[in-house]
């Protein structure tokens, strides 16, 4: 299937409807969707295509600049098509609230926008508390959603199985967020690049962009393994590889990745229209009637030179995630941080982001049959449903668990959008607006204080966000 064709993929979401459809991973083996002949010259170059860089490229579209996007292997191939699907304003860092609320109407609008369907559903997001204790937690996403004036609901125990046909008593209570929303990521991302395809925009998979082209003190362009693109600015989007990538060039950018293994039911019964989590599961319906569900209490983190030069800045977070973080000795050849990656190369040099063309994790052994048995656990009414497939993803993260949209210091014309710490499918929209202003030289309509790329050097304290 041309996975990018309107009408093809309209129908796809049809047969998603109605479980009739093979709903597969984008990897390398997907097809190359775009192959357009290189410009000599744009406005701006966008390295990644993921939500955030599609976002951003599309909004720099919508206005009328030249824009390239560069994906070294596939549009969303990695953690863009590879996450729970969540639009969720509930439990957001404070600072990216306001960025959160802009991100959901966006996505209430998109499908209108880009005359296509996203798989967008307004069915509302629940945290879950199996304790009083654990309703007590919400208190602080109580008060940061009041700030906002965002509409959350605090749940009973009665009120929770009102809601969720999950087994009784389970949970002691809940916060539940009506206006939060889930979409499907697969095919929310491609078709958000059929729509800037259609601007005008040219696109162009299985090409890696190597390294900045400098001229005069400034960024002025990109070299890719296809040659030199002339651009006014560099948007660098490129989730899991965007250290290694600043690094090539004397940058340091405090983010790593860490592994979520993933899982999806078959066609089951609707026990909860939107997506809902507590301390050890998480579980999204999803438009061809089974479920994306995860474990929240375990990620695995490879050790990496990586990990060694910016342990400092991660202290902090990796003591607060201890009991959920499994440290792996070595990340598979390839990874980023794995500890034979290159990272040194010439612009004529075959480099790592042709070597690994889709970063495709193996789901962690163990936790498809750890997911499962959490499912049964929690919702009976679904039990004996099968696990349709399992995936894994590399999720970048910051020391403090916020993302950086900024300019780059001491590189004229360099943009940055990273480190969205597993929050950036959801508010992707709105990141993709704020980068687009702001290499056109206008404000971003929000405080972004805490998403400045100097926050690591400057003698900040690391101040945690909510959550990965």
């Amino acid at each position: 299937m041309d996975r990018l064709d309107h009408s093809t993929l309209c129908d796809e979401l049809s047969k998603v409807r109605s479980g009739n459809s093979h709903v597969g991973l984008i990897t390398e083996a997907t097809p190359i969707s775009y192959n357009d002949d290189l410009l000599g010259r744009v406005d701006v170059a966008v390295i990644g295509g993921g939500i955030i860089g599609v976002s951003s490229a599309l909004c720099l579209a919508e206005a009328g600049l030249t824009v390239a996007l560069f994906e070294k292997g596939r549009v969303a191939g990695e953690q863009s098509s590879r996450n729970w699907g969540w639009i969720r304003q509930l439990g957001r860092d404070p600072a990216e609230m306001p960025i959160m609320m802009e991100a959901n109407r966006l996505w209430g609008g998109m499908s209108n926008r880009i005359r296509a369907e996203v798989g967008f559903r307004s069915e509302g997001i629940i945290y879950l508390a199996e304790s009083e204790s654990a309703r007590d937690a919400h208190e602080f996403h109580i008060a940061t959603a009041n700030q906002y004036q965002l509409m959350v609901e605090r749940l009973s125990r009665t009120e929770v199985e009102g809601l969720i046909q999950g087994r009784p008593g389970f949970w002691a209570g809940g916060l539940r967020c009506p206006s939060d929303g889930r979409a499907e990521p697969w095919i929310a991302v491609p078709m958000m690049a059929k729509a800037l395809k259609g601007l005008g925009a040219s696109l162009h998979e299985n090409c890696a962009v190597r390294a900045l082209d400098i001229s005069a003190g400034r960024v002025s362009g990109v070299v890719t393994e296809r040659g030199l693109v002339r651009a006014d600015a560099v948007l660098i989007a490129g989730g899991a590889w965007t250290s290694l990538f600043l690094e090539h060039h004397g940058i340091f950018f405090p983010q790593l990745s860490v592994r979520a293994t993933v899982a999806r039911t078959a066609r089951a019964p609707n026990v909860y229209g939107g997506g809902a989590a507590d301390s050890a599961f998480a579980f999204r319906r999803r438009e061809d009637g089974g479920y994306t569900i995860a474990l929240t209490d375990h990620l695995d983190f490879f050790l990496g030179r990586k990990a060694l030069s910016s342990a400092f800045h991660f202290a902090k977070s990796a003591w607060a995630s201890r009991r959920s973080l499994a440290l792996r000795p070595a990340a598979p050849a390839g990874y980023p941080d794995a500890w034979f990656t290159q990272r040194r190369w010439g612009k004529d040099d075959f480099s790592p982001f042709e070597r690994m063309r889709v970063l495709q994790p193996t789901p962690t052994p163990g936790c498809t049959r750890r997911i499962q048995k959490r499912l049964y656990q929690r919702l009976p009414a679904l039990e004996g449903i099968s696990i349709a497939g399992s995936w894994a993803g590399m999720i970048d993260t910051m020391p403090d668990t916020v993302p950086t949209m900024d300019s780059v210091p001491g590189f004229e014309g360099l943009w940055l959008a990273s480190g969205f710490s597993g929050h950036g499918f959801g508010i992707g929209p709105a990141a993709g607006r704020i980068m687009a202003d702001l290499i056109q030289g206008r404000p971003a309509g929000h405080d972004m204080t805490r998403f400045r790329f100097g926050r690591f050097t400057d003698g900040s304290a690391i101040k945690l966000g909510p959550a990965l």
